[in-house]
């Protein structure tokens, strides 16, 4: 497969993925059910490497590793409701040479409702021994987690636009 996405660092280190909120993703009490914010993560994710140029599917194709979850830490903030929008705020924290950190903040209008934070080993499908992160996925990951360290501390206010404690 070829990769027709061209490589891009998101603004600010930060990538940024919308979702409405659907009948479908909310609990007899009208309220985002707690286990969605993971597919909403897990959506972002994928795209945000998408829009890195860097496609899950073309690490697996070209190179035969995957990333897959090792481990979530979730912090349950606010509640988020029927036709909410949500803007899942995806930024890489630490990059090693076979799993990445990331943290994961799903934002309604009044700020956070779910702060995740994700480590994902890189490994080879069917014995899901670790593996080396390919050198474009490492160095594309670790571009972006430099631009949001560069943008924190160039402009802290805006960094904290972003943070759990935003109530």
């Amino acid at each position: 497969m070829t990769n027709i996405h061209p490589p891009s660092i998101p603004a600010a280190g930060r990538h940024l993925y919308t979702v409405r909120i659907y009948y479908e993703d909310t609990d007899a009490g009208g309220i985002v059910y707690h286990a969605n914010y993971l597919r909403y993560a897990e959506r972002a994710r994928t795209e945000a490497l998408r829009a890195m140029g860097i496609p899950h599917a073309a690490m697996v194709e070209q190179f035969n590793v995957m990333f897959v979850v090792r481990r979530i830490e979730v912090d349950y903030q606010r509640v988020a409701r029927l036709d909410d929008s949500l803007t899942v705020v995806t930024e890489s924290v630490e990059v090693g040479g076979a799993s990445l950190t990331l943290r994961q903040d799903v934002r309604g209008i009044h700020g956070s409702c779910a702060v995740l934070t994700v480590r994902l080993a890189c490994v080879r499908p069917g014995d899901n021994k670790p593996r080396p992160m390919p050198p474009r996925w490492r160095a594309a990951l670790t571009a972006m987690r430099d631009a949001g360290v560069a943008n924190a501390v160039e402009t802290p206010a805006a960094a904290g636009d972003v943070s759990p404690g935003g109530h």
